[in-house]
C-alpha cells in the first residue's frame, strides 16, 4: 500500500472542524463574560486604559488556556492544514463577531478598526493573534 501523497494527507476534513467551532462558542462567551467583568468590575478600579490592557490580558490568558486543555483531551490528530484553518476561522469569527455587534450597537466602524491600532496604545490585537497561532501551538 503506497503512503498518501502530502496533498491528501494535509487537506482539511470539515467534520474535524465543528468541534474547534463548539470551543470558538465557549471562548466567544468567555469574551463577553470578561467583557461584563471588564466595565463592572476592573475599569471603575484601575481606569479606562489599564482596564481595556488587563481585561486582554485576561482574554488572552483564558484563550490559550481553552485551547491547550482542548487540543491536549481532544482524541482528534489535526493536521497542519487544519490547525491554520481552526486558527484562522477562530480568528474570522472573532473580528466578524466584533463588527457585527459594533454594527448593532451603531458604533463607527472607525472606532472598531482604531481598537486595533497598536501605534495608538492599543492591546486587542493580542487577542485575535492569540486565537490565530493557539492551535498551532498546542494542537501539534
Amino acid at each position: 500500500m503506497s503512503p498518501l501523497p502530502i496533498a491528501a494527507a494535509e487537506s482539511v476534513r470539515p467534520r474535524v472542524l465543528l468541534a474547534p467551532l463548539g470551543v470558538w462558542l465557549l471562548m466567544a462567551v468567555l469574551a463577553v463574560t470578561n467583557g461584563v467583568f471588564r466595565e463592572i468590575i476592573i475599569i471603575p478600579r484601575i481606569g479606562e486604559y489599564p482596564g481595556h490592557v488587563v481585561s486582554t490580558a485576561m482574554l488572552v490568558a483564558a484563550i490559550l488556556g481553552v485551547s491547550f486543555a482542548f487540543f491536549r483531551w481532544t482524541a482528534t490528530e489535526y493536521a497542519l492544514a487544519e490547525l491554520v484553518a481552526v486558527g484562522v476561522g477562530w480568528t474570522v469569527l472573532t473580528v466578524g463577531f466584533e463588527f457585527l455587534v459594533g454594527h448593532v450597537e451603531g458604533t463607527p466602524v472607525s472606532v472598531t478598526l482604531g481598537q486595533y491600532n497598536v501605534f495608538a496604545g492599543q492591546a486587542w490585537i493580542a487577542v485575535p493573534l492569540a486565537l490565530l497561532i493557539a492551535p498551532l501551538l498546542f494542537g501539534r
